[in-house]
């Protein structure tokens, strides 16, 4: 979700919600403790030097059980980022939360809430690793008896 849509949701709240992937919701009295522009330059597997850039939202929970965060606040917040750190509307956000350690999620909007998405690894250079596009498909009971069975060096059995 780009922050220029974010932007557009909350105008339309009441509230402003989280909910995790598991479909509980991040407690009402969280905070956006930090928005940022967050910019990873980085080599690939394959030896390409690559760039992303995110806005990236953390939320955070107190004991401040009567804290609130309004739609417009988040406005506000988000406002003073884009002017002061000059974050494009464009960029893709991410947020993090803390659970048993720091998740990192993608964020979507489902017309009531925000929803935290999970993200994935993946290899950037699958040709370059030697990846195949599609995975092997074996039946194990068939493994071991072809009549060449014995394993050497390059015969793929290994």
């Amino acid at each position: 979700m780009k922050l220029k849509e974010i932007q557009q949701a909350l105008m339309g709240m009441d509230a402003v919600n989280f909910q995790l992937p598991d479909k509980s919701f991040v407690p009402a009295h969280f905070h956006v403790t930090e928005v940022g522009k967050v910019t990873k330059k980085f080599i690939d597997c394959g030896g390409v030097v690559r760039e992303e850039n995110v806005v990236n939202f953390q939320l955070w929970e107190a004991n401040d059980f009567e804290h609130r965060l309004s739609p417009s606040k988040l406005i506000n917040i988000i406002d003073l980022a884009e002017r002061i750190l000059q974050i494009d509307l464009e960029l893709e956000v991410e947020v993090e939360y803390q659970g048993e350690t720091i998740g990192k999620f993608g964020l979507e909007y489902n017309g009531t809430s925000f929803q935290l998405t999970s993200k994935l690894t993946a290899c950037l250079a699958e040709d370059a690793c030697g990846i195949p596009k599609e995975k092997l498909k074996v039946k194990l009971g068939e493994l071991g008896k072809s009549s060449d069975s014995s394993c050497v060096p390059g015969g793929g059995c290994c």
